[in-house]
């Protein structure tokens, strides 16, 4: 039998009573001991104190109740080993790196990022390489696998596969053909007064012009600086193709540039018939539309006589440890448990969020999901999100000048060049 005495501190005569009271106790377990293990009533019984973990996790505010339901269930699963105390914390997860990098120790335990933050978050020394990256790579995607990796060295957890837009509209105006291209969608919302809407002050819808055009854009190997291409003139297709191409459509009476907010406020007064969104409004686009909610790829769109197929930029949330943590151990424990399968399952139940996990994506719920069934239809047509942060403001102020119709009347491969060369700034 050992007997544990923690922080005995005092005086000569406390020291003192202490020792003779351990001693009389001794005595009284041992003679318990030898009468066959009954104590006799009012013996002391000594506990090991458990150990108290207090984590922090940082998560979109959309997230608290399904985030909450999965820290009861870890601390039930786990509570025979420690004393926990998790908190939850709102927080923009497209805003996790910069305030988790601005003081890495005082940042949360666990926290989920959009994908494209994953390198800079990995050269800050916040991540550490997952131990057991083989059992999480055999568990999920291949896409969402290679989004949270770095040189092929796996840093974070992925949660979803659903990153991405796509075309949304409303079956009692549109039928499957009308939906497949640009002209169409704009011609059908303008006979019916009613609007097509696209958001052309964010960057990341605008890809969809430039991406299968032969025009490039990404990541220079040094991980901050980007290369651009998208004021080519030599190609089959030009920089200035796509921008009168932009300028057609905005001229159109059928179109509009709206946030991802003013597309749905637009979708409940009836003034939107179709828009590009992501699955995070696929809920709320069931509960107004109901049977007429139709969902696809994008669109194909005319470009110097052709049509382009429309390209996006996909990716994924995944889920890090911060290597400064207390309790790193209880960090990674709590971010696999929030990413396993039947978490993720719940997710989409909850937030109709597509499953990152192999399992959960190919169950019956997912696959019969309009919105996640034109995700992955559009997936053939996407690609990673991988831009440093000089890319998002030159291609919005562009863009937002197309949308305008170019008003100034100012040349259009200036505008192009001066995109261009903001992108690729240093």
């Amino acid at each position: 039998m050992e007997i544990l005495f923690h922080g005995i501190k005092g005086n000569g005569k406390m020291k003192k009573g202490i020792c003779v009271w351990a001693g009389l106790l001794f005595c009284a377990i041992a003679a318990a001991g030898c009468s066959g293990g009954v104590q006799p009533e009012g013996a002391y019984t000594l506990e090991k104190n458990k150990t108290t973990v207090e984590l922090t996790i940082w998560g979109a505010e959309e997230d608290e109740e399904l985030l909450e339901q999965l820290i009861r269930g870890f601390e039930k699963e786990y509570e025979g080993e420690a004393d926990f105390h998790i908190t939850f914390e709102a927080h923009s997860e497209s805003q996790c790196k910069d305030d988790l990098l601005a003081d890495l120790e005082a940042g949360a335990d666990v926290f989920t990022f959009a994908d494209d933050q994953l390198n800079a978050l990995a050269a800050a020394g916040a991540l550490e390489p997952v131990e057991n990256a083989g059992e999480i790579m055999e568990a999920n995607l291949s896409s969402t696998v290679e989004a949270a990796s770095v040189a092929g060295t796996l840093y974070a957890y992925p949660l979803t596969a659903d990153n991405g837009y796509f075309l949304y509209f409303n079956r009692q105006y549109f039928s499957d053909e009308d939906v497949e291209t640009l002209d169409r969608i704009l011609e059908t919302a303008a006979e019916n007064g009613k609007l097509f809407a696209m958001d052309w002050t964010s960057a990341w819808y605008v890809y969809a012009f430039f991406g299968n055009t032969g025009l490039e854009v990404g990541l220079n190997p040094d991980g901050i600086t980007n290369f651009c291409t998208w004021n080519g003139q030599d190609g089959e297709i030009r920089g200035v193709d796509v921008a009168q191409t932009m300028l057609k459509a905005a001229a159109s009476t059928g179109f509009e540039s709206r946030t991802d907010l003013e597309f749905m406020e637009g979708v409940r007064d009836g003034s939107v018939i179709a828009g590009v969104s992501g699955v995070w409004n696929a809920v709320a686009l069931e509960e107004i539309w109901g049977e007429n909610l139709g969902a696809a790829k994008l669109p194909t769109y005319t470009c110097r006589g052709r049509q382009i197929q429309m390209a996006s930029f996909s990716g994924c949330k995944l889920v890090g440890a911060n290597a400064y943590s207390k309790n790193y151990e209880w960090a990674v424990r709590l971010a696999e448990w929030i990413t396993k399968e039947q978490s993720q399952e719940l997710r989409f139940a909850m937030r109709g969020q597509g499953p990152s996990n192999n399992k959960a994506a190919m169950s019956a719920a997912v696959q019969e999901s309009p919105a996640i069934a034109a995700l992955l239809e559009q997936s053939e047509f996407s690609d990673l999100q991988r831009v440093g942060g000089h890319f998002w403001d030159p291609v919005a102020e562009f863009a937002k000048n197309m949308a305008a119709g170019n008003p100034t009347g100012e040349d259009l491969q200036k505008q192009l060049d001066k995109m261009t060369e903001d992108i690729i700034a240093r």
